[in-house]
């Protein structure tokens, strides 16, 4: 084996090949695969090799599109033969909220090239002529769906990236990885190869990799089942015409031609889970046994909805291991807190995303970032809950909820909570309805006596929009509170804070005493956080950004932190501190009741920040919020947090005070065209394309990261920008990803949508193309399969002087 490569990727699987691959194709081709055993030998070799387009994430489907794009062709580009059936497919729709699922979707699919058609009964009957189609209401077609074969595809991109110049080492078991000055060594029982980067592609022995450079990836291996059939009579008469891929999510399972027989496969309910003391040492090219009791009512279902498939038996079972995130995305990208080092594993659907997930971790490495934001998919959106009782029982739920509807809101119950705010039992007592985000139990409204029971998703306006709209109203009207727990929250000290954070940051700092958005960009210009800086003394900041970037955001500023402007470190105190959102025309006057601090507007003006006493402790309270109006964030050490909270109760009874949460705090900021991080914000858009640009300072001194790619870009103009959009929509407001156009060419994507109460309006925030943002145009946004009216409005909509946040 060679002594040296400039990258070295662990795992001879789909996805480590296309890694590989990749990398060759952007020229990089000092490069080396080490697999355990033989190429595909993990999970790839007994997939069914399916190759759907269809996702509720934008990101994913487009990546999911990339790889399909590729697998066609790619036997002629690395002249090595692929089976690859086109053969569309179709998805069956039993209930309403399936065939709105459906319509979203398509909107989206459309607006990436992908021609996906909503079916009726009949349209489906001649498309599959086998199919019973008693309770089906319509069925979604996606004409580039189909099947191929997993082990030749594989051997496909190792075949293309071996011409390249790449190696191939089978039959090499890394057993060690350590650290070196620039790189890494990787230890083999055949020898050691150094290498600048290392990318973990070993698939359900990921976490097992990433334990040798002291991570920990939640990561659960289960079992997944699919059968083959004999040979069908009725198929072998159709000759070479084969049968479009049926899948029937409402009843959890996909069926489809494999030759002259059929392939069956479950998401059951009845999900197992192995090894969970341990991966054994060898398990290549094995399988489980059968375990087909779990999977008679899908068999049953299935056979009733095409019977030639109970007309013959059982060839062949397959039931092997398939690795599990807790949410059911793959792993990609940089290990947090190390250098050079990313993964790209754990694959549910590894087939059809192999290929353009080794495009983006081939990018991520060759060109500093991906080609595109794929959050979902981000291995650093884990957080330390994630442990491995989480990631068991999340990773059962995901996989028994795989064929689920993709609703815009739903707060699924298993792993929870895993953390929670002092005020959590309390505000249960209160009536909150509670929603996990990055672990974090936050209350996303408050039922009253009278509400309806139970939880309800729609991609059209569930009955706690009722709780929504009370909520909206208290915080207008009078003072309300909201527990926000979980801000990333990191202290930058030292006499070079101010050098660094200025170069780090698009924008100015803000002054002593005051606090203000800053965006931090990737090379390209994109923006990776945004964070509210606050200014407390000199060489003494604070940064807030999002709870689930805590680690992400730490992981950019530990990789990018300098000590060429002096002495500087960062703390992460998230952990140690609540947040309470006090706000509304009254919250002056509460505040007031429970401390000494001087609130006027003379002394505490809008975006002051400032060390307040409260009962036996201090607060650092900003006066700003994420909801435009009067108030406070009182950040309170974890210990205070209950006090302070029991104080404002107490003050407040006579003052009306109210509880708010998640989903009025959405609706409140839409109506503010407030952005929210990876949905307005990412790093498919500059700060230019968010018309930010208030917050950007091309002219400075320091040499931002970005800066020259902002600066061609400001001189060019942004070819689209994000503007507020007032929508007459009817029952469903605009989810994300929802599609706007103008006539018939489609010329812009909805990142957020909602009902606004304070101003009674259905309101969308989106990226149109530059010459529509003009505020007065009228275009159209696709809500559910219709086209409806909605004009560009002048940001902000509510209280456009800020006249009061001012007050």
């Amino acid at each position: 084996m060679q002594p040296q490569a400039r990258v070295v990727v662990i795992g001879g699987g789909v996805a480590g090949c296309s890694a590989l691959y990749h990398l060759t194709r952007l020229g990089w081709t000092d490069v080396v695969l080490l697999e355990r055993d033989e190429l595909t030998a993990g999970s790839t070799w007994h997939a069914a090799g399916n190759c759907p387009n269809f996702s509720t994430s934008w990101s994913i489907l487009r990546l999911q599109r990339f790889s399909t794009e590729l697998y066609a062709r790619l036997a002629r580009e690395v002249d090595y033969h692929i089976d690859y059936h086109l053969t569309g497919s179709i998805r069956l729709a039993h209930t309403p909220e399936r065939c709105d699922e459906f319509r979203h979707v398509a909107s989206q699919a459309r607006a990436q090239q992908i021609g996906f058609e909503l079916l009726s009964p009949a349209e489906i009957k001649a498309r599959h002529p086998f199919l019973e189609l008693d309770g089906i209401r319509a069925g979604l077609w996606d004409p580039l769906d189909g099947d191929i074969d997993p082990a030749q595809l594989t051997q496909a991109l190792a075949k293309g990236a071996r011409d390249a110049g790449a190696r191939v080492y089978r039959h090499t078991r890394v057993t060690a990885i350590a650290p070196l000055e620039g790189g890494w060594r990787i230890d083999t029982p055949g020898g050691s190869i150094e290498a600048e980067y290392v990318i973990n592609a070993a698939g359900y022995r990921g976490a097992e990799v990433a334990a040798m450079i002291g991570e920990y990836l939640p990561i659960v291996t289960l079992s997944h089942q699919y059968l083959i059939t004999e040979d069908i009579p009725e198929l072998i008469a159709r000759g070479a015409a084969r049968l479009p891929l049926v899948r029937d999510p409402d009843v959890s399972y996909y069926l489809r031609q494999e030759r002259h027989g059929l392939l069956l496969g479950q998401y059951e309910s009845r999900a197992r889970a192995h090894w969970l003391e341990g991966l054994p040492e060898q398990f290549a090219h094995q399988l489980f046994e059968d375990d087909l009791a779990r999977l008679e009512t899908y068999i049953e279902d299935a056979c009733r909805r095409m019977p030639i498939l109970g007309s013959v038996g059982v060839k062949r079972v397959i039931n092997g291991p398939i690795p599990y995130a807790p949410d059911g995305n793959a792993l990609i990208g940089p290990a947090a807190g190390v250098r050079n080092f990313f993964h790209c594993c754990a694959f549910t659907f590894g087939i059809v995303q192999a290929g353009g997930a080794g495009r983006i971790v081939a990018s991520w490495i060759v060109n500093g970032e991906p080609d595109w934001d794929v959050w979902p998919l981000d291995s650093r959106r884990n957080l330390d809950f994630a442990n491995r009782r989480y990631a068991l029982s999340k990773a059962l739920e995901t996989y028994q909820n795989e064929y689920g509807v993709g609703y815009p809101q739903e707060e699924r119950p298993a792993g929870r909570p895993a953390k929670t705010s002092a005020l959590y039992e309390r505000l249960r007592g209160l009536g909150a309805v509670f929603g996990a985000r990055a672990g974090w139990e936050r209350a996303v409204y408050y039922t009253i006596p009278g509400d309806p029971g139970g939880s309800e998703c729609s991609f059209r306006r569930p009955h706690w929009h009722r709780a929504v709209a009370r909520e909206c109203a208290a915080v207008a009207t009078g003072v309300a509170v909201l527990d926000l727990p979980g801000f990333a929250t990191f202290e930058v000290i030292g006499a070079g804070a101010a050098g660094w954070l200025d170069h780090m940051i698009a924008g100015a700092l803000p002054a002593q005493g005051r606090a203000g958005l800053a965006y931090l960009c990737s090379p390209r210009g994109g923006i990776v956080s945004e964070m509210t800086v606050s200014y407390l003394a000199p060489g003494h900041f604070r940064l807030l950004s999002a709870a689930a970037a805590e680690r992400h955001d730490e992981d950019w500023l530990l990789g990018h932190l300098s000590q060429r402007h002096g002495p500087v470190s960062i703390v992460n105190l998230t952990a140690r501190h609540g947040c309470l959102v006090l706000a509304g025309p009254r919250s002056r006057e509460l505040l007031g009741r429970i401390t000494d601090a001087d609130l006027s507007n003379r002394a505490f003006p809008w975006r002051t920040v400032r060390t307040i006493r409260i009962a036996h402790g201090e607060a650092l309270a900003l006066r700003l919020n994420y909801v435009g109006e009067l108030g406070w964030e009182l950040h309170v050490p974890a210990e205070q947090l209950a006090n302070v909270h029991a104080l404002l109760v107490e003050a407040g009874s006579e003052l009306g005070l109210s509880h708010f949460g998640l989903y009025a705090l959405e609706s409140l900021r839409l109506e503010k065209c407030y952005r929210s991080w990876k949905c307005d914000l990412s790093i498919d858009y500059s700060p230019l394309a968010a018309s930010l640009q208030r917050f950007v300072r091309l002219d400075k001194e320091s040499a931002f990261i970005g800066r020259d790619a902002l600066r061609m870009e400001a001189a060019a103009g942004p070819r689209q920008r994000l503007v507020p959009l007032l929508v007459e929509a009817r029952d469903a407001d605009a989810a994300a990803v929802s599609v706007v156009y103008r006539a018939s060419e489609a010329v812009g994507l909805v990142t957020s949508g909602g009902f606004g109460y304070r101003l009674q309006r259905s309101i969308a925030l989106a990226y149109v193309r530059a010459d529509l943002a003009t505020p007065g145009t009228e275009i159209e946004v696709e809500i559910l399969g219709d086209r409806l009216p909605a004009k560009v409005a002048r940001e902000p909509l509510y209280d456009p002087d800020n006249l009061r946040l001012k007050g």
